[in-house]
């Protein structure tokens, strides 16, 4: 008697042990040991939502800015409106601000011409803030317009807080009272880290030969000139530099005092892209530095790849219970549906069986004939083992539509006449 109690006890303590460990475990699966004011991890083909820690926060994004300026860029070289050959004459406010030393920076002559594609490669790799406004100017006449485009593109981009106020990023304080008319004087551009991630998205979907520049370690400005000038890429997690991260090819760095230390990063492994932002970046001890950002990215980029592609649905698969959907003055009075393509996702290892999918009518039932085949009725809803709905980037879905699999013709005008005198007798009695 006395060992059988022994015995329950032992499996009393192991229970509650488990209770205990269970939670922490299912926790430790689900967060990122990521110190930053706001972060997000985003698989870059689809969009969907890998981890996000305080993402829809309006912060500022400092240089980060620079890619809806380069976005603008490829778009002018795109619609024929700039080409990379086109010479910018350096202007007062151009010079001035390249000149100050505080800043990144290739030095502009006031009397000289530098071209697009120079000016580009400043900027991508250099963060050079003079060449970023060069290009504003060249593309819209004035930084004013410019900033006008690049909050126009945004809203265009289904971005819904941004607020830019100048090309580079900087705060209006450092452009020496020529910031650009009607904005504040210490303003800075200002977004999301989800919206940061859209942006990148954007950019790498419209325009990935940027990673060509993007990827470049170092680069000589106007090589063999007086002017020259070594532009090391501030992405020092790109292969070779000091912070080197396999598989990273992009993309953009931003540090100001009000911004912190912050970064939009992208890299590729076994054929899975991923899209990692972070905002204002510390250490262990809330100190704001360059190793700060990259560590916080490293850990959401190793999170993020530990993700697998899970098929939850084939297609031409039905849900069950709900093979069909009924069909009002038809010659059948159901009709079968189906997915018409299959549903994917990325899962991390240990949950990929918690996911589920549910049936989303797009179509009111019962749906009135004639039904034509391939007929959408509904979308495809995704959701994890607490029942919440797989986040994409702008509430995208997966490309996942329910569809009538055969044809409901409609019944005859004698046909439908004689049912609805049937059911009328019915109702009578």
């Amino acid at each position: 008697m006395n060992s059988l109690l022994k015995w329950i006890q032992v499996l009393m303590v192991s229970a509650i042990a488990l209770m205990i460990v269970a939670p922490n475990y299912v926790q430790a699966e689900k967060t990122v040991p990521v110190l930053a004011d706001a972060a997000i991890v985003v698989d870059a083909e689809t969009g969907q939502i890998l981890y996000g820690q305080n993402d829809e926060a309006v912060l500022g994004i400092a240089s980060m800015s620079k890619m809806m300026s380069e976005y603008l860029l490829f778009e002018a070289i795109e619609e024929g409106l700039v080409s990379w050959e086109d010479e910018y004459e350096v202007t007062d406010y151009s010079h001035r601000i390249s000149q100050d030393l505080r800043l990144s920076n290739v030095p502009l002559r006031r009397d000289g011409s530098y071209t697009m594609k120079e000016l580009y490669e400043a900027m991508a790799i250099y963060s050079a803030n003079a060449a970023t406004i060069g290009i504003a100017e060249t593309i819209a006449g004035t930084e004013k317009e410019f900033v006008q485009m690049m909050n126009d593109k945004a809203v265009e981009m289904g971005i819904e807080d941004a607020h830019f106020v100048n090309s580079t990023g900087l705060n209006n304080s450092f452009l020496l009272g020529m910031h650009p008319e009607g904005t504040a004087e210490d303003e800075e551009n200002t977004m999301s880290a989800r919206s940061v991630a859209i942006l990148t998205k954007a950019l790498l979907d419209d325009y990935p030969e940027i990673l060509e520049t993007a990827k470049i370690p170092e680069l000589m400005f106007r090589e063999g000139t007086a002017d020259q000038i070594r532009m090391v890429n501030w992405n020092t997690m790109l292969p070779g530099m000091e912070y080197e991260y396999e598989g990273m090819d992009g993309l953009k760095t931003g540090t100001t005092d009000f911004a912190g230390h912050s970064f939009a990063g992208t890299a590729k492994r076994d054929g899975v892209r991923l899209i990692a932002v972070v905002m204002k970046a510390v250490d262990a001890e809330g100190e704001g530095s360059y190793k700060a950002r990259f560590n916080a990215t490293r850990a959401l980029l190793d999170y993020g790849f530990e993700f697998q592609e899970v098929e939850l649905m084939k297609a031409g698969q039905q849900f069950m219970g709900q093979e069909s959907l009924p069909v009002a003055k038809g010659e059948k009075e159901q009709v079968a549906i189906a997915v018409k393509e299959p549903v994917r996702l990325m899962a991390p290892p240990a949950q990929q069986e918690a996911y589920r999918t549910e049936l989303e009518l797009t179509e009111k039932a019962p749906i009135e004939a004639t039904v034509e085949e391939g007929q959408l009725v509904g979308k495809v809803k995704v959701l994890d083992a607490e029942g919440n709905e797989v986040e994409y980037l702008k509430d995208e879905k997966p490309a996942a539509d329910v569809a009538a699999t055969e044809a409901v013709e409609r019944s005859n005008w004698f046909t439908l006449s004689m049912k609805s005198a049937v059911d009328f007798i019915k109702g009578l009695f």
